[in-house]
């Protein structure tokens, strides 16, 4: 009998037909694996090559890994992190040979893949100060220019253009307009945008866009507002689903269609996952903003020390919205402790959540600030972090944390327009995704995060392979 083909939440897209003919030809040969284990400080080793046996119904006792590449669902638009002040700043107090470093590390050939740059429109937390483009008033934005982002910004966005060539794929978001174009009079601690500024900000979003591209750096998307639900104590400003609805559809939107960036990627919502299906189906309700909007961003920070994250609210928004991509914008590792530099939960926070967001529909996926200080900052607030890399700015040494290593397994053999095939575990302690390459490569990862070592076979279409999944452990395995 032929197969059924069963084919959900694809973001409109066709299987590749020599991917197809790539796997019937190598099936049942071998495959590398990629291998992190906290308990012998192994980091991306390569362990070799495992071979592919006949395997028939597995036992209810065999711990597995099923791969089915018939079933497929969205593809991959790419995964990186973002360049912010704190960042760029950080970079540049650092020795040249020590910049070039980060830059192979997380853009280069040997690196981790990195093909997303997100940065900030105006200042945010993880500024030394808070900024504008404009001056005090200026309503007609005849002041607007990005001096500010040219010292550091800048140069260290096109410092990863430079090294990740045709696939740099760039956008931003803003934390807060100018102070005088909102409610509270100060771009700190929420207030919202004023109904008579909502056409000036959408025209600022538009200069914006210029001033980066006349620089050469090309803008892929953007987020109308970070995190439009949070008062903090930096950088913020509230819309309520209909308010960011009613700006997109009046101003934002059509602004950006009058001057010609209709093909900019709007990305509406920005903040948890916790809000993100009412956000979505109230926000997009209205065929008329929906036509502005591309996809729908997240963070995970509702639950992000809880292993049961709201992961499924993303699967429910995809079913809703199956022609929006979703996107993680932003993630981190709050309160920062150097001492804690090296713990492997670090790497487990960035594993379980990448793998869940992917299975769950994800198409884009981008870390926060890719490099910070000893101190987990700069940060003109005080709300120190963690990041894959921390650089010690005072001795110049570069320490690279499990972060680092984990979005590895997936960034660095995951590519972008690369296809996620239906995966399952038998094993609560075993979390796994897979994606096919589109030269036909199949690339399953596979997490255990429990305290105890677990064998696993990897079957795939009665063919298996038997792998050693060691408590906190993350591998790789490249078919």
């Amino acid at each position: 009998m032929k197969r059924l083909v069963v084919s959900c939440l694809v973001i409109g897209f066709a299987f590749n037909a020599n991917a197809q003919n790539y796997w019937k030809k190598n099936a049942g040969k071998t495959a590398k694996v990629i291998f992190t284990n906290a308990k012998t400080n192994e980091k991306m080793v390569d362990k070799g090559m495992v071979k592919f046996e006949k395997m028939a119904q597995p036992k209810e006792t065999d711990a597995c890994i099923f791969v089915d590449p018939d079933f497929k669902y969205q593809k991959l638009i790419g995964i990186g992190g973002a360049i912010t002040d704190a960042s760029a700043e950080t970079f540049y107090k650092l020795p040249k040979n020590k910049q070039n470093e980060i830059i192979e590390a997380y853009y280069g050939k040997n690196g981790l893949g990195y093909t997303v740059v997100r940065t900030n429109m105006n200042s945010c937390d993880f500024s030394s100060d808070s900024y504008t483009y404009v001056t005090e008033n200026d309503h007609s934005l005849k002041s607007f220019n990005v001096a500010h982002d040219e010292k550091f910004k800048i140069p260290m966005i096109k410092e990863a253009q430079k090294a990740i060539g045709n696939n740099f794929t760039f956008y931003f978001s803003p934390w807060s307009p100018p102070a005088w174009m909102k409610s509270n009079k100060s771009m700190l601690k929420g207030g919202r945008l004023e109904n008579q500024n909502y056409q000036t900000w959408a025209d600022y979003y538009v200069k914006f866009i210029k001033e980066y591209e006349k620089r050469g750096i090309n803008i892929w998307g953007l987020t109308i507002q970070n995190e439009p639900m949070a008062t903090q104590t930096w950088e913020s400003c509230i819309y309520t689903a209909e308010e960011e609805g009613e700006f997109l559809k009046k101003n934002l939107g059509p602004t950006l269609w009058k001057n010609g960036y209709k093909d900019k990627k709007v990305m509406i919502w920005d903040h948890n996952r916790d809000l993100i299906y009412q956000r979505a189906t109230t926000t997009l309700s209205d065929p008329e903003t929906s036509k502005y909007a591309h996809g729908i961003g997240y963070h995970w920070y509702e639950t992000w020390n809880n292993k049961t994250q709201l992961f499924d609210n993303l699967l429910e928004t995809q079913r809703a919205f199956p022609d929006k991509f979703l996107a993680f914008t932003e993630g981190c590792k709050e309160q920062f402790d150097l001492n804690k530099i090296y713990d492997v939960s670090l790497g487990e926070l960035y594993g379980r959540n990448m793998i869940n967001d992917f299975n769950k529909g994800t198409a884009l996926w981008t870390d926060w600030n890719v490099l910070l200080d000893e101190t987990g900052g700069p940060n003109h607030v005080g709300n120190f972090c963690f990041a894959p890399i921390i650089a010690d700015t005072k001795t110049g040494e570069i320490h690279y944390t499990y972060e680092y290593y984990y979005v590895g397994h997936v960034s660095k053999f995951i590519k972008p327009n690369a296809q996620r095939i239906g995966t399952s575990s038998n094993r609560a302690a075993l979390t796994s995704t897979t994606f096919m390459n589109e030269d036909g490569q199949l690339v399953t990862v596979i997490m255990n995060d429990s305290e105890n070592d677990i064998d696993t076979n990897l079957w795939i279409e009665g063919m298996s392979t038997k792998l050693s999944s060691p408590a906190h452990s993350i591998q790789t395995v490249i078919l």
